[in-house]
């Protein structure tokens, strides 16, 4: 069991308030929530920190087309976001909006010491501007025909003064971290492309907006002429809303007890530039000596092509939890995606994981085993024989070792192949079911001992399975825990159950989806 008087302190890209959620951003929340639920389900202390970015020249574009105020159109995105987060059950423990007045005191706080030490400095500039990505674009960024691909949306060409923070200067110590600290970046294949990308960086970071521009952002505390760029302010907000540079008295955490991150997760599309070379580069001009570490993930895809509002391909999480329930949404995030990697979002693998893997599987291994309790025990367990037989010894080995895989993979990010270890103990026990026939042992006054045999291993290795599947359905495993007489127990380890225990009541969790309900 993991213990540690450090707090695991994880957070997510916060989401922007553009637009409303959609797979991708559900995809994220539910795995950083199924991180941080194993963590405090083995005994470590979490901080799980999420929000929202609420500033930026899109938001202020979108809120002028909708014709109301800035920070009502973000409020309104953001009541969605929470909303959903709700829903699906993820269970943050800090919740960020960049609007926020101690977020806003922070940066202004962290811009005005980098403006004294002299990372910043004003000069103006001419150049392509990507209202999609709001930021300047250079020679690098046009494809092989010379211009700027449909990746980067409206680009206009801007001149203008701004204030820049000298990136350059500290290209060379983020080239170095990443050299000398290769777990920085999950998984490793996204650390080396982020060692390229820092390889080939050249220049400095345009911080700033013009009010004329852009008046809809944190103002620069040395300069009122002007708001900050949006990726400095939400970047800080991993750490603001953690703590840092909070004034007495304002309920954010101690700091100090957090620091550092030990998950970052974030999508693949900002690690570069915006999360692994701005972000670091930003806590170590700030003073920072030890930096997050970032859990890197793909995209869910549609037909191939990323699901995304701004490509008019968009799944959306909120509809799907309603027709399927967010226990079978969260499993089949979890499940058909290896974390870092891609996949392709097909609703009829969800409707088939749900009947297949949550109704047949173990859904039915738990009803089937409470039932037979119930039925041949009146609900309460016997001894089986001293020595255990071969098949019930192996139903416990494989329980042990499919604990034992659990924890590895979920520790290394991998929750799809974490479930894959649970699945096969939970084949094996139904297997068992089926080899065993407790309904011929209940006939057979001789067999008395091996039918307690055979229905405590089954309790067991169902508690089991239901104990570890718990940070990814937490709802339908607390249901199926109630049942087996284990309410409350997340012992993730085999042995729990013995003689004398009582389960409860057998009722469907996963009720199958019929043809017409799952069409």
């Amino acid at each position: 069991m993991l213990m540690s008087a450090q707090t695991f302190f994880i957070t997510t890209a916060i989401d922007y308030t553009n637009a409303p959620p959609h797979i991708g951003h559900a995809y994220e929340k539910v795995l950083a929530d199924v991180i941080a639920r194993w963590h405090r389900e083995r005994g470590r202390p979490v901080f799980f920190l999420t929000g929202v970015d609420q500033h930026g020249q899109k938001v202020q574009q979108s809120a002028e087309k909708a014709g109301v105020p800035p920070a009502q159109f973000a409020r309104e995105i953001t009541e969605k976001f929470k909303a959903l987060w709700e829903k699906l059950g993820v269970a943050y423990d800090g919740w960020a909006e960049t609007t926020d007045p101690r977020h806003i005191a922070a940066v202004q706080a962290v811009l005005q010491q980098l403006h004294d030490q002299g990372d910043l400095y004003k000069a103006r500039h001419s150049g392509h501007y990507s209202v999609r990505q709001e930021q300047f674009l250079t020679d690098k960024e046009r494809n092989a025909q010379g211009e700027f691909g449909p990746e980067w949306g409206e680009v206009v060409f801007i001149e203008e003064e701004n204030w820049y923070f000298r990136l350059a200067k500290y290209r060379p110590w983020l080239a170095g971290h990443l050299a000398e600290h290769p777990d920085f970046v999950f998984p490793s294949f996204r650390g080396n492309e982020l060692a390229n990308a820092v390889a080939k960086e050249a220049g400095d970071l345009c911080i700033s907006r013009p009010k004329s521009r852009l008046g809809w952002g944190i103002e620069l505390p040395f300069d009122r002429d002007y708001v900050t760029y949006v990726w400095f302010d939400a970047l800080m907000n991993y750490a603001t809303f953690a703590g840092f540079r909070a004034q007495d008295g304002t309920g954010l955490p101690d700091f100090k007890e957090l620091w550092p991150c030990d998950a970052h997760v974030i999508g693949k599309d900002i690690l570069v530039p915006a999360h692994g070379i701005y972000w670091p580069i930003m806590l170590k001009a700030a003073g920072f000596e030890v930096m997050p570490k970032l859990l890197v993930h793909g995209w869910w895809n549609l037909g191939g092509t990323k699901v995304s509002k701004s490509s008019g391909n968009v799944v959306d999480p909120d509809a799907l939890a309603d027709r399927y329930g967010a226990e079978a949404l969260r499993y089949y995030l979890m499940r058909d995606i290896a974390t870092g990697q891609d996949a392709d979002f097909n609703e009829e693998r969800l409707k088939a994981r749900y009947n297949a893997d949550l109704a047949n599987d173990l859904g039915n291994l738990v009803n089937r085993t409470v039932s037979m309790a119930r039925r041949y025990r009146s609900g309460t367990l016997a001894a089986g024989p001293v020595d255990k037989s071969a098949d019930a010894l192996a139903i416990e080995v494989l329980g042990s070792e499919a604990a034992r895989r659990f924890d590895a993979a979920l520790g290394a990010y991998q929750i799809h192949s974490a479930l894959e270890a649970v699945w096969e103990l939970i084949a094996a026990a139904n297997g068992f079911v089926e080899s065993s026939a407790p309904w011929k042992l209940a006939k057979d006054p001789d067999r008395v001992a091996r039918l307690d045999e055979v229905l405590v291993t089954l309790v067991e290795a169902a508690r089991l399975a239901a104990v570890l599947v718990h940070p990814v359905i937490p709802q339908a495993s607390d249901e199926l825990l109630a049942q087996l007489g284990c309410s409350g127990n997340f012992t993730p380890v085999w042995g729990v159950v013995a003689a004398g225990h009582t389960v409860g009541e057998p009722r469907p969790v996963f009720p199958r989806l019929e043809p017409e309900a799952a069409a």
